[in-house]
C-alpha cells in the first residue's frame, strides 16, 4: 500500500502509520466484503455453540448465566451435555430481532417466575435428559400434578443449586411447606436446622411408589433406614409399630418427647379401649384391685411398658407383657 505524502514523514513515523492501517484492514469488524461490514467472530464461553447467546448474555446480567460452566451442565467432555438451545429452543426471533418489533421477543422456552411458557413444556425440556432412576415416577408425583416446575426448586445457571445443598435445602422446601417450617421450630424434632437430616433423606420430591413421596415404599421402611433397632423381628410386635410409625410419631416436630403426637396415656388410648386399667388413667376416682385406677393414676404407660416397639418375653400373658424385656 502506498500512502501519498509518506515520503515527507520521518522513516519511523511512516512505518508506524502503515502498521496501524494494516491492523485496521485485518480486523474482522472493519473488513469489507462486497460493500458490507462483516460481524465480529464470537467464541463459545461455557457450552458448545453458546456464542450466539453469550455475545449478549454474560455475567453482567441480573441473573448471571456463565456460572453454568461450573456445573455438570457445563461439562464439555460429556456428549450428553446440553446446549443453550437444548433447553431454550432455537429462538430465531429472539436471536435476530425483527425490524418491526418494538422489543426483542422472548426465547421459545423461558424459565423465569413470570414466564409465559407452560410448566409442562418447561419440565419436558428437563425430562429430555433427566428421566429414569429417582425420577422414573415423576409423571405420577404430587409435584407434577400440582404444576410444580423443575426450576421452582432447582437453579441451573449457578454453581450452588440450593436444593442440592444440605445446608440450604430445607429453606427451598419451606417456601411452599409452611406447616413443616413451624413444626421444625418445636422442641422435639429431627436435627434438620443443624443439617444432619434434610427433607430428601425421607422424601423423594420427584415421585415415589410409597405414600407422602417417601424414598422407600412404606413409611416404616423409610424410618428403618436410621432407626434399625425398631425393625425387629420381635416375638411380640406392637401392631401400630408394624403398620405405620406415623400413627404415634410426627416426624416434623412436636412438643412431646420422642416426637410423639400426644402425651401418654392419651396417645395410647387412641387405640386401647377403656378396659381394665388401660382406659381409666384420667379418672380421678380410686378403687381397689388390679383393675382399678389406683395403680395407674398419674403414671405413664411407658413407666411399665418400656419396650413399646416390641418385646421378646417368651411368655405370652398379661403379667409377662407388663414389662417387656
Amino acid at each position: 500500500m502506498k500512502i501519498r505524502g509518506t515520503a515527507r514523514l520521518p522513516a519511523i513515523g511512516a512505518a508506524f502509520l502503515l502498521s496501524i492501517l494494516g491492523l485496521i484492514a485485518a480486523s474482522p469488524s472493519w473488513a469489507q466484503t462486497g460493500g458490507s461490514q462483516e460481524r465480529t467472530e464470537y467464541k463459545d464461553l461455557a457450552l458448545r455453540g453458546d456464542a450466539v447467546c453469550t455475545r449478549c448474555h454474560d455475567e453482567t446480567e441480573a441473573y448471571p448465566v456463565l456460572a453454568i460452566g461450573k456445573t455438570k451442565h457445563g461439562t464439555r467432555a460429556d456428549k450428553r451435555t446440553p446446549t443453550c438451545t437444548s433447553c431454550h429452543g432455537e429462538s430465531p426471533t429472539h436471536v435476530n430481532k425483527p425490524a418491526d418489533a418494538k422489543e426483542r421477543p422472548k426465547p421459545d422456552r423461558a424459565f423465569g417466575k413470570k414466564s409465559a411458557t407452560p410448566v409442562s413444556e418447561r419440565n419436558a425440556a428437563c425430562m429430555q435428559c433427566h428421566e429414569g432412576g429417582e425420577r422414573m415416577l415423576w409423571a405420577a408425583s404430587t409435584h407434577q400434578s400440582r404444576d410444580v416446575g423443575c426450576t421452582s426448586c432447582h437453579q441451573v445457571h449457578t454453581g450452588n443449586d440450593r436444593v442440592r445443598n444440605r445446608a440450604e435445602q430445607t429453606e427451598t422446601c419451606f417456601t411452599c411447606h409452611k406447616e413443616q417450617r413451624v413444626k421444625m421450630a418445636k422442641p422435639s424434632r429431627h436435627p434438620i436446622p443443624e443439617g444432619k437430616v434434610v427433607c430428601s433423606d425421607c422424601h423423594n420430591p420427584h415421585g415415589s411408589a410409597g405414600p407422602s413421596l417417601m424414598v422407600r415404599d412404606t413409611v416404616n421402611d423409610t424410618c428403618f433406614q436410621c432407626h434399625a433397632e425398631k425393625r425387629g423381628p420381635f416375638l411380640w410386635n406392637h401392631y401400630p409399630v408394624t403398620e405405620n410409625c406415623a400413627l404415634c410419631h410426627d416426624p416434623h416436630g412436636t412438643t412431646v418427647a420422642s416426637l410423639l403426637k400426644w402425651r401418654p396415656p392419651f396417645l395410647c388410648q387412641q387405640c386401647h379401649e377403656p378396659t381394665s386399667h388401660r382406659g381409666g388413667i384420667p379418672n380421678i376416682s380410686i378403687s381397689g384391685g388390679t383393675s382399678g385406677t389406683g395403680i395407674t393414676l398419674a403414671r405413664s404407660c411407658l413407666n411399665c411398658h418400656t419396650n413399646i416397639h416390641g418385646g421378646n418375653n417368651p411368655v405370652n400373658n398379661a403379667a409377662s407383657r407388663t414389662l417387656r424385656r
